[in-house]
């Protein structure tokens, strides 16, 4: 999947200009910068849903910023609607993906009675029940706790580990730096740095006006089990 030299503009505001990004099966990347930068343009024109684009809802899911589903609707209900592209009701698909994404046990909820939070990863199952080839996901963390970011930040890691392609807007840097295997970073419409996120993060840090200090390295992480620790 990729762009080239793709030039986006809304009226008279260049959004994207002369981007070219590409990415592949095995890779997990993380598109950072600050509001405004084009990032969510790119994932559009990755998804095929910018004007001449063509969606591939078989192969690529895309979540976008802040997806909610307002209509009563169960957890199960919602994860069903990612087989939509395939014209079935795979039981095993479903399942899968509450499982997956951590929302088995409120499968029977409505999702309109749940945290933010818990609908956020209600939508990650749908768009994983699809069984696409590449997740677009755009801010995917947004409203989640710690732990719960931690767990669905693995969770895409994985996906790339078995073979898939992720590509995900993230304004938690710390979290890019632990799970993505590149970060690419905009601003302004351009692609500023595109390399491994330990190379990236200053670029990264400078693009929200801020520097990157060793003494701020300090980052939350997942308790070890016992069997991890040995």
């Amino acid at each position: 999947m990729r762009v080239d030299r793709l030039n986006v503009a809304l009226g008279n505001r260049a959004v994207l200009q002369g981007v070219t990004f590409a990415v592949a099966p095995f890779e997990f990347v993380a598109i950072c910068g600050p509001n405004g930068a084009g990032k969510t343009t790119l994932l559009r024109a990755l998804a095929g849903l910018l004007p001449g684009g063509r969606p591939q809802p078989r192969d690529v899911a895309y979540l976008p910023q802040g997806a909610r589903c307002a209509w009563a609707m169960t957890v199960r209900q919602v994860t069903a609607l990612g087989r939509i592209p395939h014209g079935d009701q795979n039981p095993a698909a479903i399942e899968a993906a509450l499982t997956a994404c951590g929302v088995q046990a409120l499968a029977d909820r409505r999702v309109d009675q749940i945290s933010g939070g818990q609908a956020r990863r209600a939508m990650l199952a749908r768009a994983w029940a699809g069984q696409p080839k590449t997740l677009l996901l755009d801010e995917p963390i947004a409203d989640l706790d710690p732990s719960a970011a931690h767990e669905v930040m693995a969770l895409m890691a994985g996906f790339a580990q078995a073979g898939g392609a992720v590509v995900a807007v993230l304004h938690a840097l710390d979290l890019a730096a632990q799970y993505a295997t590149r970060m690419v970073v905009m601003e302004n419409g351009s692609i500023v740095a595109n390399t491994s996120p330990a190379l990236a993060l200053p670029a990264a840090a400078a693009s929200f006006g801020m520097d990157l200090r060793a003494e701020t390295a300090l980052l939350l992480r997942p308790k070890q089990t016992k069997d991890e620790a040995a």
